[in-house]
């Protein structure tokens, strides 16, 4: 979810990442230009002087992550993201694009990647074990224990499921990485359950002895990761509509992302738009109105896809321009009305490797 830049950074405790470094990197020009001829070199892998699509396809997916999404080809939703951001390098026409235009693309995406995290900044956590330590010793651990083993369902009614289960439940505020990860759950969780004897007994388990043993198994985990410190990008946001109130709010500003969302979009003969582009339009007008890219937040895409029933968006119908700037801001409105009466609290954490094992290719390592 974090970029490129920001994962590649010295990662220390509680470090805040707010898109600043992106920011400097675009605003200085010879640095910028220095970087763009660097990428582009490294991209034309036939040294024609010019980026084919399949040569723009390392750069699309790594903005792909950089955003938060998953892999291309994974999610037809996703998908759609990643062809937008295509078609930005080529502006829906062009096989092939040219260093100036590869550099006036990257600037306005790096630009919106600063944007979102200055609005919602990442913290780099280093999780070692000390916060797990005082999540067991304090007073919260046996009513929150117990809260979770009530809510278990095991599969086949062994400790070791329970195990499992219970360690989905805890957060970075317990002092836990997402157990689900796979490098944790490998390098962490399954080597701490080989080591401790844990008891293997099927059928009823009573929650005091639940209790009891969980404990055991935490300080053991605790003891992993303070040998085994896991880097962890944390991110928080309420989705409330407050920001697509605002957009709403401003008519210049609203018209002028309408008219870029829908001067992006594919037209027939008649110059009318399909309904079909509607996804793709809002995550144009998303860094204005507070939205995440379709497809990377489940709880998101449930409000916007009742939003898009209300205006009948899968009926795949041309539009004129105007009907379908019309129908983006109805979308809006739902989304917006839906948020003030139920807002979303999203919690994100992505395992930063270190070193990374995969880095992302389309950012630079910071300076500092």
């Amino acid at each position: 979810m974090a970029s490129g830049t920001e994962l590649k950074k010295r990662v220390g405790e509680d470090q805040v990442l707010d898109g600043s470094d992106i920011m400097e990197l675009v605003g200085n020009e010879k640095v910028f230009s220095n970087y763009v001829d660097h990428k582009f070199e490294e991209l034309d892998r036939d040294r024609d002087g010019k980026l084919s699509v399949k040569e723009l396809q390392p750069a699309v997916a790594d903005i792909g992550v950089a955003l938060g999404l998953p892999p291309q080809g994974t999610s037809p939703d996703s998908d759609h993201v990643y062809s937008e951001v295509l078609n930005e390098f080529t502006h829906g026409k062009q096989e092939t694009v040219s260093k100036i235009e590869f550099k006036e693309v990257l600037s306005d995406i790096l630009i919106g990647m600063a944007a979102g995290l200055k609005r919602d900044p990442i913290v780099i956590l280093r999780i070692d074990g000390e916060d797990l330590v005082g999540f067991i010793n304090s007073p919260r651990f046996e009513p929150e224990m117990a809260s979770i083993f009530s809510q278990i369902e095991t599969v086949d009614g062994s400790f070791h499921d329970c195990v499992l289960k219970a360690l989905e439940q805890l957060t970075v505020e317990h002092g836990m990485p997402p157990s689900t990860d796979p490098w944790v759950a490998s390098s962490i969780v399954e080597p701490t359950l080989q080591s401790y004897s844990i008891i293997d007994q099927e059928g009823n388990i009573s929650q005091e002895a639940f209790i009891e043993e969980f404990k055991k198994v935490a300080e053991n985990l605790a003891q992993r990761l303070k040998e085994h410190p896991v880097i962890v990008a944390h991110t928080e946001n309420t989705f409330d509509g407050s920001s697509i109130k605002r957009l709403l709010s401003n008519k210049f500003e609203l018209d002028k992302m309408l008219d870029a969302a829908v001067k992006s979009q594919p037209k027939d003969r008649h110059l009318a738009v399909s309904k079909e582009y509607l996804r793709v339009a809002l995550d144009t007008l998303g860094p204005s109105a507070g939205l995440p890219p379709y497809g990377a937040i489940d709880q998101m895409d449930k409000v916007i896809n009742e939003a898009f029933k209300m205006v009948n968006a899968d009926d795949g119908k041309a539009v004129p321009e105007e009907e379908f700037k019309k129908l983006m801001t109805e979308i809006l409105g739902s989304v917006m009305l839906q948020l003030e009466g139920s807002p979303i609290l999203v919690s994100l954490n992505s395992v930063v490797h270190e070193p990374l094992s995969s880095p992302s290719t389309l950012l630079p390592p910071s300076s500092s």
